[in-house]
């Protein structure tokens, strides 16, 4: 199983992104997008759960960014919009069978990309 996370970069505030994690090897019950910054814990950022059509956010981003996932590439996307000085950090894929309790936490995932780093610039 590969997590192949992309789309990371530098952006002015105001700008946006569109992460993309690309997994192979199986399909998994939900796919998260989490985030690190420096000298911080990793933080839930967005992720859903394969059946059903709820999205979950968290509070900082509702609004702006939005988790998709595109079936026939087993590629998860997380567009990201008027990003903010906040949003930067290092951005990890994560894939695995989390249950509603646990879709945002970093125990409901067994398998990690390896990371894009996001800067976003004033």
């Amino acid at each position: 199983v590969q997590l192949q996370a992309s789309g990371g970069g530098l952006v002015q505030a105001g700008g946006s992104l569109r992460l993309t994690c690309a997994a192979s090897g199986r399909t998994f019950g939900g796919y998260g997008w989490f985030r690190q910054a420096p000298g911080k814990e990793r933080e839930f950022v967005a992720a859903f759960r394969v059946m059903g059509s709820r999205r979950y956010y968290t509070d900082s981003v509702k609004g702006r960014f939005t988790v998709s996932r595109d079936n026939a590439k087993n590629t998860v996307y997380l567009e990201m919009n008027s990003l903010n000085l906040e949003d930067t950090a290092v951005y990890y894929c994560a894939a695995g069978n989390p249950i509603t309790s646990s879709v945002s936490t970093t125990e409901g995932y067994t398998y990690w990309g390896q990371g894009t780093q996001v800067t976003v610039s004033s």
